[in-house]
């Protein structure tokens, strides 16, 4: 009892410091309001939505998705994709990471830069080159191998495009982790007389089994809710947001799309749930303190060589992947007539300019937004105390498990009536892109303030400093590698983004992935490629200038 009442003393004290300072109060209800009208109401309304039949409360939706055995299917392929591709993709990227750290591996940069090339390109770039390579009218099926009938379209070609688009994530989780790991633990059991083998089934492999998880974990969630690689390269094996979008806009069924978002979400959450509360806290790399010195890299033949090659051919297969997009998009009719033609820019520049456009310039209007409220949101959660902190901490950590198609459902079924009508307006696709990409950017916050001493910001306040004072003056200029790296990630993102908009795309804004899906869907292969070609080519040059500003700020890594 005494720490219940030492708890509400304790929050109605930080109410009352909240209320006393109108910054902090206004910043408050802003974040609320954003979060509110933007996360939780488009979600209830899919709940909702969900439940109601002529205006009435009904389960009909539901039972219409029990009854057809079609929906059982999807759901068990969904399920079967994301185990799959989940672990593929962890075991390659388990791989790529354990090369970097302990083997002596040649031309490190360029795996690392290959590898993570997936994680700054529109998401079915690959879908498009995999059928350009190995579809019926591949490079590689029937110009290498003169196979006339390959099929790359269904499960295994979808587990292929996926495990090339994820296994990057997992790389990325797992290096950290790896090159924590003090060599001085291993050493010991090397100098005991264990073999590597034995130092990496006992030792190395041990301290990952939580990394590990949580990268399985996080492609999991990724990989069931991926809407465009299935939607590209899919063919007869649809998954759940494949199926929202076909019952909500193909057959204008919002009962049985929201009904199948409902159960989709609850897919994400649950194993988002178990992966953030459970896996990530089951950390055993700490234990070995700081790292004492650098490690001895391995050298030997038998064990380098075999782990370069396979990198070497996964390496080659992302760069084939990407070299193909470029190629194709200067082909007359792939497969065809490959001879050179640039009648596929001559469409994209009479024709086709007005995506390229709004994309562009709506990612640009977002990113600063984006980057801006991520910070504040993160110094909110970090340096201040009062009530519903962590509620808001709890709706920006759970933003990432909604699929963006449900976020895209939710936004049209919230904002296509009265009294709000956004739907079709630039406003709502700004929206979706500072949404979708601020919780990554918070993230990024959280990490760089929980490093800095609040010392240095309470000093600021004795001197009599507000809380706007002190947090452009002083936090935003040492959090700024964190803060300038999520600006890449959120423009990045933007340019890329597929799952959310396809609902919220119009003829006054279309958006170029949205174009580029609706030319594969035709079967302009060139054009989709020249579009992809230029949104790549977009994206490299303002992220090279952004880098390029940076470094002139004295900011040589943003990464950091």
């Amino acid at each position: 009892m005494s720490n219940f009442r030492i708890k509400l003393n304790t929050s109605i004290k930080n109410m009352k410091n909240m209320f006393y300072d109108p910054i902090l109060f206004s910043t408050f209800t802003f974040v609320m309001v954003i979060l509110i009208m933007f996360i939780l109401l488009p979600m209830f309304n899919v709940l909702k939505e969900s439940f109601t039949y002529q205006g009435e409360f009904s389960l009909i939706h539901y039972r219409n998705v029990r009854d057809m055995h079609e929906n059982f299917v999807i759901i068990l392929n969904t399920l079967k994709l994301g185990v799959v591709t989940s672990t593929i993709s962890t075991a390659i990227g388990f791989l790529f990471a354990y090369a970097m750290t302990y083997i002596k591996v040649p031309f490190k940069k360029l795996f690392s830069s290959i590898a993570i090339l997936p994680i700054v390109s529109p998401p079915f770039v690959i879908a498009l080159s995999a059928i350009m390579l190995l579809g019926r009218r591949g490079f590689i099926t029937r110009n290498l191998l003169g196979i006339r009938n390959a099929e790359i379209y269904g499960f295994k070609g979808l587990v292929l495009v996926q495990v090339l688009t994820f296994f990057p994530v997992a790389y990325l989780m797992l290096v950290g982790l790896l090159q924590k790991i003090d060599p001085s633990v291993e050493e010991a059991s090397r100098d005991l007389g264990a073999s590597r083998w034995d130092v990496f089934r006992t030792v190395t492999l041990p301290l990952m089994v939580p990394g590990i998880a949580n990268a399985i974990l996080v492609i999991f969630i990724q990989a069931i809710a991926d809407f465009s690689n299935p939607m590209v390269i899919g063919g007869n094996f649809t998954t759940v947001a494949v199926q929202i979008y076909l019952q909500g806009i193909g057959n204008f069924d919002m009962g049985s799309a929201t009904a199948l978002a409902v159960i989709l979400v609850l897919m994400s959450i649950s194993i988002f749930v178990t992966q953030k509360y459970y896996v990530s806290k089951k950390s055993y790399v700490t234990v070995t303190g700081k790292v004492s010195r650098g490690r001895d890299k391995i050298t030997e033949k038998g064990i380098a060589l075999p782990i370069v090659i396979v990198m070497s051919l996964i390496t080659l297969g992302v760069f084939l992947m990407y070299i193909m997009i470029p190629l194709g998009s200067f082909v007359k009719l792939w497969g065809v007539n490959n001879s050179f033609s640039l009648e596929h820019y001559q469409y994209v520049f009479d024709l086709g300019m007005k995506p390229i456009r709004d994309t562009t310039l709506l990612a640009l209007i977002s990113t600063p937004i984006t980057g801006i409220l991520a910070m504040i949101i993160a110094f909110l959660i970090v340096r201040k105390e009062f009530f519903g902190r962590s509620f808001i901490e709890f709706i920006t950590m759970m933003a990432i498990a909604i699929p963006g198609t449900i976020v895209g459902l939710g936004y049209i079924i919230t904002y296509n009536k009265k009294p709000l009508v956004l739907a079709g307006t630039a406003f709502i696709l700004i929206i979706a892109f500072i949404m979708r990409n601020m919780p990554i950017g918070i993230r990024s916050g959280i990490a760089a303030l929980q490093q800095i001493d609040p010392s240095i910001e309470e000093a600021a306040c004795v001197l009599g400093a507000n809380s706007k004072k002190v947090f452009t003056s002083v936090t935003l200029p040492m959090i700024k590698p964190a803060f300038f790296s999520g600006l890449v990630y959120a423009f990045v993102r933007s340019m890329t983004l597929v799952s959310t908009i396809i609902f919220l795309v119009s003829a006054r804004y279309n958006l170029l992935t949205v174009a580029i899906m609706n030319q594969i869907d035709v079967g302009k292969i060139g054009v989709a490629s020249a579009y992809c070609t230029i949104l790549i080519f977009i994206v490299f040059v303002i992220v090279g200038l952004m880098t390029f500003t940076l470094k002139r700020m004295g900011i040589n890594d943003i990464s950091e």
